[in-house]
């Protein structure tokens, strides 16, 4: 497994590139000739990988807090590549949406008369349509809109709890160093007094062979002035 502060975002940046492979076959190939219910199957298919796009996006946002500031600049500008490259996609998308409308409002059966000068648009009926259509794609907009400002949000929030995470662990770390540098200084004070100790000890048996060796010599002084 590779633990290299960068292995997940290229691991993201991968899978990133292939979403976005998927996601321009469907817009050059099977997106263009489909039609009908399966024109707008594969333009759902577009929107769903384009949101996993995203989502990508802002891992590797989060992940970029994590890089060594010496890898950063490489890594930032990929990171502005990617998101130039999904703003792109996410408008070619937008774009056949709204062409694809527009055509299937157009080519809706029931259409009636044809147009004029005072209905350009032929029956009143297909105007409404389109009209509906347009307010439906509006709509559809502001919630992407919408959806987009939150992803946005919370990737803010991801990265504000990732900051707060690497500060706690470096607090850790500094309290481990401290108990290390504290156990380390009681085993010298442990070994200190177990040398003193010892020498206590060897101070009590050189007094008691002193204080034995005066009984001794005051004993034989008196004998030899007693018994002579």
């Amino acid at each position: 497994m590779d633990n290299s502060p960068t292995a997940l975002f290229d691991t993201y940046e991968q899978d990133f590139r292939q979403i976005l492979d998927s996601v321009r076959s469907k817009l050059d190939g099977d997106g263009k000739e489909e039609r009908g219910e399966q024109r707008r199957t594969a333009l759902r298919r577009v929107e769903m990988e384009l949101d996993e796009a995203d989502e990508m996006i802002s891992q590797m946002e989060i992940e970029i807090q994590g890089i060594p500031q010496s890898l950063r600049p490489q890594y930032q500008t990929r990171l502005r590549t990617a998101k130039a490259d999904l703003t792109r996609f996410k408008k070619t998308s937008k774009d056949l949406h709204t062409q694809f409308s527009r055509a299937d409002l157009l080519a809706s059966p029931g259409r009636v008369g044809t147009p004029t000068s005072d209905e350009p648009y032929g029956a009143t009926s297909d105007r409404t349509r389109l009209l509906a259509g347009t307010a439906t794609l509006e709509d559809g907009t502001r919630r992407l809109q919408d959806s987009h400002r939150i992803a946005l949000e919370t990737e803010d929030q991801g990265a504000d709890i990732l900051m707060n995470l690497r500060a706690q662990r470096e607090q850790i770390e500094n309290a481990r160093d401290t108990l290390r540098t504290a156990d380390t200084s009681i085993d010298r004070a442990s070994g200190t007094l177990k040398k003193m100790i010892r020498r206590m000890y060897q101070q009590r048996v050189v007094t008691a062979a002193i204080i034995v060796f005066l009984v001794l010599l005051i004993g034989i002084i008196i004998w030899e002035k007693l018994f002579r």
